[in-house]
């Protein structure tokens, strides 16, 4: 049996209103064998899923715009985020949660999506997974306007554009959401749209 190489000392609640932070302290066994104790805050708001919506006829991506308020405070002029649709998990598994999700914001129905990788967004500090997903849609999948749920406050534009334009944002600074960058990528070398 293998040993463990973390030995969890104490974890302090620190808050519990969105997510779980909590402060730990742990012993940390380094590759010598000797033990460091080491004290992080932890933060769990749950897992996500993300998917890019494309058309390759067309050449077109489905994105959503949405006010990010962390970004606002870290000098993001109007709080405004350009991302591919996402979510969070709740209860549902990862390809019911996007479907959901999908229907929600954008107004799509879709039935087949592609799962395509699971990433841990920032690891230093967040417990979260997210699982990355693309799907293809049609203009017949479209069963209303989308903007997200009213009851949760969401206040979504949704956006249809040009893959090259959405390609030409990140370079231009205008989507600088990792999520959404990666799965633009991830469609542009795999020849997606």
């Amino acid at each position: 049996m293998e040993e463990k190489n973390v030995k969890v000392i104490s974890s302090e609640l620190l808050s519990d209103n969105w997510g779980v932070l909590r402060k730990v302290k742990y012993d940390f066994k380094l590759q010598d064998g000797s033990w460091q104790q080491q004290e992080r805050e932890v933060y769990n708001r749950g897992n996500g899923a993300v998917i890019l919506l494309y058309n390759k006829e067309k050449g077109t991506v489905i994105l959503t715009r949405q006010l990010r308020i962390p970004t606002w405070f870290n000098g993001n002029a109007d709080g405004m985020m350009i991302e591919a649709c996402a979510g969070l998990l709740d209860e549902n598994d990862p390809e019911e949660c996007i479907k959901r999700e999908t229907q929600e914001e954008t107004g799509y129905r879709i039935t087949e999506v592609k799962k395509i990788m699971e990433v841990y967004m920032s690891p230093g500090s967040v417990t979260e997974i997210i699982y990355f997903f693309t799907g293809a849609y049609s203009a017949d999948m479209k069963i209303s306007e989308g903007g997200g749920v009213e009851s949760e406050h969401e206040n979504i534009e949704v956006l249809e554009m040009p893959f090259t334009q959405a390609i030409d944002m990140i370079k231009n600074g205008k989507i600088k959401d990792a999520k959404t960058i990666m799965l633009l990528q991830y469609a542009q070398i795999n020849g997606l749209v």
